[in-house]
């Protein structure tokens, strides 16, 4: 939660020799700063060992890490002594081989750099995720004993009893690969899709037996002989609250409300496929306040050739899309607009940086997902940069010496880190004699805009105040204060920027959102310190209630990010 101590300025007067004040026009008046630099960034060991594999992470808002695996992999890296039933793991062979006596999901504390063992009862093999408004993760879907799962992890800073509940309600159908989002109603959650399922559901029902609904959608984008290629399909909210879903190639605008489809966007150019096994990866790009938030443009990287699933069951590992599409999807004029990644990719994650960027990290080059059906590990992320000029956008950053392939996964952290762990396409842990070994060691890439030779334009010390009758947030459209302290002398660009923490597994960052707030002034005295006035999200549609990292960023360089709480207008829980 922000901290609610008051502003360390007192202005009593402005006097032009130690004041100024600026009005943003949308927070385009600023403090001096310097641009991304030209580096690649740098990559951190962060353990050599997260005892679980990174199939599925997830950011908390008191800075900790869920990190879980599936449960039917066989022994992991943290033996329990008991099973979660109570009976003793002892050394006998049937025990030390018993899945019940590992742990599959641990938390990670990102300042401490430890690691805690956590409970979970049914499997989450390829399963989703979104958080709650009040931080609490919901957790659907898996496999087995977890098809049908609900559970709930509401995290308390790394306090030891804090752990996973198992919901006794059910879903309808089975959840296996399926995608799920936070809707703008309160606290209610859309799961659409499942291999071999072609249909959606919510949490929590709104009347008695409500059950799944039929989406052709997906049974006319399914390619059976292909492994579906319409699983874990992109799900991303429009302003005007009607989601956006991509599958296969095909997308459409989905008015959840009435189960019916607004539009059908044209299909995206090229051959082969972008969802599951084909695992291209897809983002929604910054939101900005200069139109209300009423542009949305969508964009799809990666993804597998046509044929691919079928040519890795055989041996043969066809080269991977290199191709990625912009599409507005606002509006009543939909094009795709093609360009380039500088090689091709499969199995990686795009997430939205503090600056507006993408970062496309992981992932392979040939093949397709699945059980070893991938080759040639793509070591070096991809930065894009959406407002620069077409053929000037991608750039190579540094590489890493560790391969990322299937079940890896990356999320952006506080303290402007990429957090990458996990890798492990084997359906046991397999550390020898193997292309790619099970990968438990811990990594952060460290973006460019963190080196040390930005630091001087770096705003520091962050503070998030609310208004005084709502001391847990603040509400749509409200006014809110951020102080911060900048060595620099004032010109250009400053921006605040609110992101909303993805559930992230399978190439998906389920959720992520990233909106540019309108900043309604700011005044600096002369000895640094920053008072801005900011303007919250104006609906729920823009930014669904819940947890936000704010970061200010100073001509490209950004502060450390400050969690701040967006409330429902109707209320919000503690």
């Amino acid at each position: 939660m922000a901290r609610q101590n008051h502003f360390p300025i007192v202005i009593n007067s402005i006097i032009a020799a130690l004041f100024f004040t600026l009005y943003c026009i949308g927070c385009t008046a600023a403090v001096k700063g310097s641009s991304n630099g030209d580096g690649k960034g740098q990559w951190q060991l962060l353990l050599e060992n997260t005892e679980v594999v990174a199939m599925h992470m997830a950011l908390t808002h008191h800075n900790t890490v869920l990190i879980f695996d599936q449960t039917e992999a066989g022994p992991s890296g943290h033996r329990l002594r008991r099973r979660y039933n109570g009976t003793r793991c002892t050394n006998m062979r049937r025990d030390v081989e018993d899945s019940l006596c590992y742990a599959h999901s641990v938390e990670y504390n990102i300042s401490s750099n430890k690691l805690r063992p956590l409970k979970l009862s049914t499997d989450t093999w390829c399963s989703s995720g979104s958080f709650l408004s009040n931080g609490t993760l919901l957790q659907t879907g898996g496999h087995g004993s977890g098809a049908k799962g609900v559970r709930y992890f509401s995290p308390c800073g790394g306090n030891a009893n804090c752990d996973w509940r198992e919901s006794k309600l059910s879903l309808t159908n089975d959840r296996w690969y399926a995608s799920s989002l936070l809707l703008p109603d309160e606290d209610r959650v859309i799961m659409v899709g499942g291999r071999r399922v072609f249909t959606y559901e919510f949490i929590p029902k709104l009347y008695i037996n409500e059950g799944s609904f039929d989406f052709p959608f997906l049974r006319n984008t399914y390619q059976r002989r292909e492994g579906g290629n319409n699983l874990y399909p992109f799900l991303h909210l429009c302003p005007n609250g009607r989601l956006f879903i991509f599958a296969n190639r095909d997308s459409i605008l989905f008015n959840y409300r009435e189960n019916r489809v607004v539009k059908h966007y044209p299909r995206i150019p090229g051959d082969g496929s972008r969802n599951y096994p084909s695992s291209g990866s897809s983002a929604i790009l910054p939101l900005d306040y200069t139109n209300n938030f009423t542009k949305a443009e969508v964009m799809v990287c990666g993804g597998a050739a046509f044929g691919a699933y079928r040519a890795a069951r055989e041996g043969r590992y066809l080269k991977g899309l290199s191709s990625c599409g912009r599409m507005v999807i606002t509006g009543n004029k939909h094009e795709w607009n093609m360009e380039f990644m500088p090689g091709p990719r499969i199995l990686c994650d795009m997430l939205l940086l503090p600056t507006g960027d993408v970062l496309i990290i992981n992932g392979a080059k040939n093949g397709a997902a699945g059980w070893n059906y991938a080759r040639n590990a793509s070591h070096e992320p991809y930065l894009y940069r959406p407002k620069k000029t077409l053929g000037r956008r991608f750039s190579v950053l540094k590489s890493t010496r560790i391969p990322r392939v299937y079940h890896s996964s990356a999320i952006l952290l506080p303290d402007g880190r990429v957090l990458v762990a996990g890798s492990n396409p084997h359906n046991r842990y397999i550390f020898e004699n193997v292309d790619f070994p099970t990968e438990l060691r811990l990594q952060a890439f460290v973006p460019d805009y963190m080196d040390s030779r930005h630091h001087r334009f770096r705003p520091t010390n962050v503070t998030i105040r609310y208004g005084h009758n709502d001391r847990y947030g603040v509400r749509y459209g409200r006014e809110f204060n951020v102080s911060f302290w900048l060595g620099t002398e004032p010109s250009n660009v400053v921006e605040f920027t609110a992101y909303a923490p993805p559930f992230a597994s399978h190439s998906i960052s389920m959720n992520q959102r990233l909106l540019r707030l309108r900043c309604k002034s700011l005044v600096r005295d002369v000895h640094g310190w920053v008072a801005a006035v900011l303007e919250a999200p104006p609906s729920s549609s823009i930014a669904p209630a819940g947890y936000y990292m704010l970061t200010v960023v100073n001509g490209g360089i950004p502060s450390l990010s400050q969690w701040m709480r967006i409330l429902q207008n109707s209320g919000g829980r503690h």
